[in-house]
């Protein structure tokens, strides 16, 4: 198998297990946040920042990573045009993580707070939407190489 094959096939489950992800946290993780009580909240907020960045951090840094790859190492069938709307919703992303979700994070960790928790759960639909997008860009270039 060749190395730009390599770099297509971890975008692709990189990217395709980030939108189960982010699917299952808008609809199930993040509702529920509001159920936790006062009592236990800020110790759960911790252990969800410490034990969330173990499985997000390596997968979108290896999503991150093959997306630019793809730039240098390109696949026969896929259009350059592709790899750049690919590359545009991984930073979309990472700027949406940093500018608006971890800042709600910092501040629900001290405690429960209904408008940080507000904005995070309405926020959060940019990166659902933007990784939804990304699934459906990937699979169309595993698609377009396959039909070669």
């Amino acid at each position: 198998m060749n190395f730009p094959i390599i770099i297509l096939l971890a975008n692709v489950v990189s990217t395709l297990f980030m939108v189960g992800l982010i699917w299952m946290v808008q609809i199930v993780h993040y509702p529920l946040f509001d159920d936790v009580g006062q009592e236990n909240y800020v110790r759960y907020q911790q252990r969800h920042q410490a034990n969330i960045t173990y499985i997000v951090a390596p997968v979108m840094l290896v999503e991150l990573a093959t997306a630019i790859l793809l730039l240098f190492y390109p696949v026969a069938g896929i259009d350059k045009t592709l790899v750049y709307v690919g590359i545009g919703l991984v930073v979309l992303v990472w700027l949406s993580t940093a500018l608006l979700q971890v800042p709600c994070h910092d501040k629900l960790v001290k405690g429960f707070n209904q408008s940080a928790y507000n904005w995070l759960v309405n926020s959060n639909w940019i990166r659902t939407v933007a990784w939804s997008a990304r699934g459906a860009v990937v699979t169309m270039m595993l698609v377009r190489v396959l039909q070669r």
